[in-house]
């Protein structure tokens, strides 16, 4: 026969308090989870738009003119992110060459807005446009035939 109310012990009454408490957090510590991922692969996102940038500004100093720096810095920040898997609604590629000439320098900027709608199962809403921008030195020593 079961004691009555008042006579239980303090230990008897919290049984199953435990249980209740998983139920109710645990789905926090999921939503918890999945942000800090969500955060991870945009951090991972602006560093591929960052090496972008680098591998296009590169590619632009070692062309021989203007115009096809700008056509390299195109292809190359285009191909590099592709090769990481990382859509972009929108790329914008701008090669600023207003200094190029031996010894000058060429920049370009690198613009991909990327969905946040993929990221980590969570559908978060919206957009966010990654820009990242790099200058890289034009040879002094260079030489100008083909």
């Amino acid at each position: 026969m079961p004691a009555p109310a008042s006579r239980r012990s303090p230990a008897s009454r919290d049984q199953g308090s435990a249980a209740a408490e998983l139920v109710l957090v645990t789905p926090l510590l999921v939503i918890m989870m999945l942000l800090a991922v969500a955060a991870g692969r945009l951090v991972q996102a602006r560093l591929q738009v960052d090496s972008a940038a680098q591998q296009a500004a590169r590619a632009a100093s070692l062309a021989h003119d203007p115009a096809a720096a700008t056509t390299d810095a195109d292809a190359t920040a285009a191909a590099a992110l592709a090769s990481e898997n990382l859509t972009c609604g929108g790329l914008g590629v701008s090669t600023d060459t207003s200094d190029f000439r031996p010894g000058g320098q060429v920049s370009v900027q690198v613009s991909c807005t990327v969905s946040l709608a993929g990221l980590a199962l969570l559908h978060i809403p919206g957009s966010r446009t990654l820009t990242a921008r790099f200058t890289a030195p034009i040879d002094l020593y260079r030489g100008d035939g083909p």
